[in-house]
């Protein structure tokens, strides 16, 4: 669940967004949002136990083109604008001291991070495991040093400007990068079906860190806002560079970014990894797809694996980090937003047994309000971002409409 976004997206807010009262807001607004969002897929996993996440969710609660609609997200951007990102973010941290593009970088680790996980299980499991655990180190070791060192320069702004700045539209277009930021909390729901005792862990895993992610995610926002100035944070992708150039000097900002972007790895491995998996699901579904669900002796969805880093690749060279972020964040948000409501269907049948989100409705009501807001705003704020989001829609459309003439059709007829 910890991803890029921890890292690299408060540049971006505070462009619009001074006051630190409004930033902090927006930062537990998305907890709000991600520990909502684990407890309503907490009971849908339980419930509806097939590996896939949305794609089966609403393939179940609604109908199937929803859920291939859903699939064919997952399957263009779902996935590989993450691994675009995370990689683009290691890249502007190293390059710097590389002197290498960071376009380049970013395509080798996106390269390397695939090749890794395309030959053994064990081994992917291995690797993901180590760098998540170097990854949650090295956040604690941030947010400690953060805030035992002393601050020759700080960005907080705690007068009452936040009145203003949360009525503005750019709080709403904000929360998107805040959002996604948080958007690894319903990853354990893609591999439902790989998950031992899932009623019991399957809660665990999404609540219980959701919960954790949150309380690091504020706390490591306090540090970077108490340790640079506004000026040298707006805008930038690198904030963590920044914050540890300012904290350990020219030498220690240098270690420290490179561990930031080693740590960025385990963001790519943690999709790639997943991302193919689900993709496996859409494609022993839909014939058209059927050349997707192609594994190794060991059960490794090569192909799937291999078109991931590709789109992944192709977005590194055509978007940029912002863009990327912003059209691939809009359907994220609203296809999990739907996927929230299905519960409302799905607690009207009464054969279904499993986990019960506790104070229900409330947290799936607070989720979709919010999920309306910032959505709404994206729509009137951000008109290309939606627009190819929209598009990547359409396209799906015209896929399944494929599949169903090509093969369904003909299979009904017979």
């Amino acid at each position: 669940m910890i991803g890029t976004g921890v890292f690299t997206s408060l540049g971006f807010q505070l462009v619009d967004i001074k006051n630190t009262w409004s930033i902090l807001l927006l930062w537990i607004l998305g907890a709000v949002i991600a520990i909502s969002g684990a407890l309503t897929y907490a009971e849908l996993g339980t419930k509806l136990r097939r590996s896939g996440g949305e794609y089966h969710f609403l393939t179940v609660t609604y109908n199937p083109l929803l859920g291939y609609l859903s699939g064919w997200v997952s399957l263009t951007i779902g996935f590989a604008a993450p691994i675009a990102l995370a990689a683009m973010a290691a890249g502007s941290y190293t390059e710097r001291y590389l002197q290498v593009n960071a376009k380049i970088i970013a395509i080798i680790l996106i390269v390397i991070v695939s090749v890794i996980h395309m030959f053994d299980l064990r081994r992917s499991s291995l690797f993901q495991n180590a760098t998540t655990y170097f990854k949650v180190l090295i956040i604690l070791f941030f947010i400690v040093v953060g805030f035992l060192m002393p601050s020759t320069a700080t960005a907080f702004d705690w007068s009452s400007g936040w009145k203003e700045e949360i009525l503005l539209p750019s709080f709403a277009v904000s929360l998107i990068f805040v959002t996604y930021s948080y958007s690894g909390w319903n990853a354990a729901a893609y591999i439902v079906e790989e998950i031992k005792d899932v009623q019991r862990n399957l809660p665990i895993a999404l609540i219980g860190g959701s919960l954790l992610v949150s309380l690091l995610y504020v706390l490591l926002q306090i540090v970077f806002l108490r340790q640079a100035t506004l000026e040298q944070l707006s805008g930038k992708i690198e904030i963590g560079q920044i914050v540890a150039g300012q904290i350990f000097g020219d030498i220690g900002g240098q270690i420290i970014s490179i561990l930031i972007a080693v740590m960025l790895i385990s963001s790519i491995s943690a999709m790639v990894w997943v991302g193919p998996r689900v993709t496996k699901v859409i494609a022993d579904d839909y014939r058209l797809w059927h050349f997707l669900r192609t594994t190794n002796k060991k059960g490794i969805p090569l192909i799937a694996i291999i078109l991931q880093a590709v789109i992944a690749v192709i977005m590194v060279f055509t978007g940029s980090f912002d863009q990327i972020l912003t059209y691939s964040g809009f359907m994220l948000q609203f296809f999990v937003a739907i996927t929230v409501a299905g519960l409302f269907f799905v607690r009207k049948r009464k054969d279904y047994t499993g986990f019960k989100s506790p104070i229900y409705p409330i947290p799936q009501i607070i989720f979709l309000a919010i999920s309306i807001w910032i959505l709404t705003y994206l729509i009137l704020e951000q008109p290309r971002e939606s627009l190819i989001g929209l598009s990547i829609l359409v396209v799906g459309i015209l896929t399944y409409s494929i599949d169903y003439f090509c093969f369904r059709r003909k299979k009904n007829k017979t």
